[in-house]
């Protein structure tokens, strides 16, 4: 293989497939995205005592080691922000109040002061730190400019805060970044990610679908004169050797009368980058997450704001995520600004919540093979390890690996896997992974009946 095909495998990084970076060679396999599995609300208002008043999110939570709990800082709308804490990340109880309005917050296991292991960014407002992130200082550092959207995440492996904020782009909404190592000097990166023509097109053939779609809430407002895409917001956070990005990419049906905004409703995409700078989307831009059906009980209904972050939990993938029955579920009467709205009849007053959506681990992308076996050859690179494992999901078919010189002599040749295993350890039947110490090698998977997520290697 040539010097452009060599890749870098470190030990214990998973190796997806979500592009090409770890792909020499396909043959007889599909790419599937998969969607996560909707657990419902976990966090809800008392709609009776607050009518007014709805939760969202655009963070994710925290573990916080010391205190063994998870903490979590949520987004009122109608109230201001508040501060939960979860001992298993399902059961949800409100904490002290802090002195701040902190909705976007993460922890930094990383900083040597301990008055610093959690930081915010306050939107529009600058920024801010606390040891134990219910007590915040506000640092003196520059606000950054956003309309009314951000989200907020941590890389700690890259030591990069990651500050997601809405401007405007191409076709409206558009996603524009800044990040910072020290948490003082922030860099703006300008637009990274938008809406183009063929997003238009496809959301015209997205709104056409759920007007035909009996099964799923209609917009309160069709006007195709009205008809647009563009991105909401967008979560970026850090997923083994990936940027994960989830937009919100938002359908408008119909304008809203006496008022500067549409109806419509939000479908969560999946993209990816490896520099934060050049995107791919995923799964021919189709729903990650998308509506539940009226009448299931489920709040993401019409509006879904994405996960900021994920929580690693064993061989999951939890997102916390927004969902809103409504959108446009009001009248103005007068003019914007100064008109008054007022609720259309006849609505559930229990309109919103912090829902979770759960994914197998590495499962947002397989290499999927049916009857006819799969081949995929990895690019060329120098073991990390002499363990190899794989997240395999093969209840009706196998999985066999080799082990490939650069000259594409076998090296060795695995026993075969099958079942669910989130964690195989490949046994090898003929040679071994640690006999191509100081050898540039390559993997041949060989799939039947199969899913194939990632590879690692492990000491």
């Amino acid at each position: 293989m040539n010097k452009e095909s060599k890749i870098s495998v470190p030990a214990a990084q998973r190796q997806l497939f979500l592009d090409d970076y770890a792909v020499a060679k396909v043959e007889n396999l599909k790419r599937t995205m998969h969607q996560p599995r909707k657990k419902g609300a976990v966090i809800r208002v008392n709609y009776l005592a607050h009518p007014t008043r709805t939760v969202q999110t655009r963070a994710a939570p925290a573990w916080d080691p010391e205190s063994r709990v998870f903490k979590f800082w949520v987004l009122g709308v109608g109230t201001n922000a508040g501060y939960m804490e979860s001992p298993d990340g399902l059961r949800w109880n409100p904490g002290p109040e802090m002195n701040l309005d902190v909705w976007l917050a993460v922890r930094d296991p990383n900083d040597p002061d301990p008055a610093r292991r959690y930081k915010a960014a306050l939107l529009n407002c600058g920024f801010a730190v606390s040891p134990d992130g219910i007590r915040w200082t506000k640092l003196d550092v520059p606000a950054v400019s956003s309309s009314d959207e951000g989200n907020f995440s941590f890389d700690p492996k890259e030591g990069l805060f990651i500050h997601t904020v809405k401007r405007s782009g191409p076709h409206g909404r558009s996603v524009h970044l800044v990040t910072s190592r020290d948490f003082a000097t922030w860099q703006d990166h300008g637009l990274i990610f938008c809406a183009d023509d063929l997003d238009q097109e496809l959301g015209r053939q997205n709104i056409q679908a759920r007007l035909a779609d009996a099964r799923l809430l209609q917009p309160f407002r069709n006007d195709p004169a009205a008809y647009n895409v563009d991105v909401y917001n967008m979560g970026i956070f850090r997923y083994e050797g990936y940027y994960i990005g989830m937009p919100a990419v938002y359908h408008a049906t119909g304008p809203i009368p006496n008022y500067p905004n549409t109806d419509g409703f939000h479908l969560v995409q999946l993209a990816c980058s490896r520099d934060l700078k050049t995107w791919h989307r995923l799964g021919d831009r189709q729903a990650f997450i998308g509506p539940s059906p009226v009448g299931s009980g489920a709040y993401d209904l019409t509006q879904i704001i994405g996960p900021s972050d994920v929580v690693v939990r064993g061989d999951e993938l939890w997102f916390y995520y927004t969902g809103l029955k409504y959108r446009a579920s009001w009248r103005y009467v007068g003019q914007y600004p100064h008109g008054e709205h007022i609720r259309l009849p006849g609505l559930d007053p229990d309109q919103g919540a912090i829902c979770l959506a759960v994914l197998r681990r590495d499962g947002f992308v397989s290499m999927e093979a049916g009857e006819i076996e799969g081949v995929l050859v990895t690019k060329s690179f120098a073991p990390s390890g002499s363990r190899l494992y794989v997240n395999v999901d093969a209840p009706e078919g196998e999985l066999r690996v080799e082990v490939l010189s650069r000259s594409a002599k076998v090296l060795a040749t695995s026993e075969p896997l099958m079942g669910d295993q989130p964690r195989g350890q490949v046994i090898w039947k003929k040679g071994k992974m640690r006999d191509t110490k100081g050898r540039k090698v390559s993997l041949r998977f060989r799939l039947r009946n199969a899913h194939l997520y990632s590879f690692w290697l492990e000491e």
